[in-house]
């Protein structure tokens, strides 16, 4: 887990994020990370029960709806407190989807291992944003 070659593979290869607890609101941290991510050619799936939409893009109630929506999910990007997370790993699991980013602030080492054991590459307790930033955009 956060390991930097793994961290680079996520920020290389993942092109479609799902993000779990994406808000609607501007002042979100949610909102200006994914924002800015959307701007450099990531595509957005907002996860959030209590939104229509954000960024443009509708949002979905679960991660379940949201890969049946928009196909192919590459990445969980979680916006929600630590313990929402063993559910949101046990979804990546079943939906088999590869990479699982948990934001900064946020751990739960127990789902971590799940996910982990089960093939998942996780990152925890990091900014996606600061990780790409100081990778460097292309």
């Amino acid at each position: 887990m956060n390991e930097p070659f793994i961290i680079r593979e996520i920020l290389d290869k993942a092109k479609t994020i799902a993000v779990v607890g994406l808000s609607d609101r501007e002042g979100r941290a949610s909102y200006g990370v994914s924002r800015f991510m959307k701007s450099r050619g990531y595509r957005i799936v907002p996860v959030n029960p209590r939104i229509e939409s954000s960024l443009g893009e509708k949002a979905y109630a679960t991660l379940e709806e949201a890969a049946a929506g928009v196909g192919k999910i590459d990445l969980v990007n979680v916006f929600r407190l630590p313990h929402f997370i063993p559910e949101i790993v046990k979804d990546t699991i079943r939906l088999k989807i590869p990479y699982l980013w948990i934001q900064e602030g946020i751990i739960h080492e127990e789902a971590a291992r799940e996910a982990e054991a089960a093939g998942v590459k996780v990152v925890m307790d990091r900014c996606i944003l600061k990780d790409r930033m100081a990778a460097g955009w292309k």
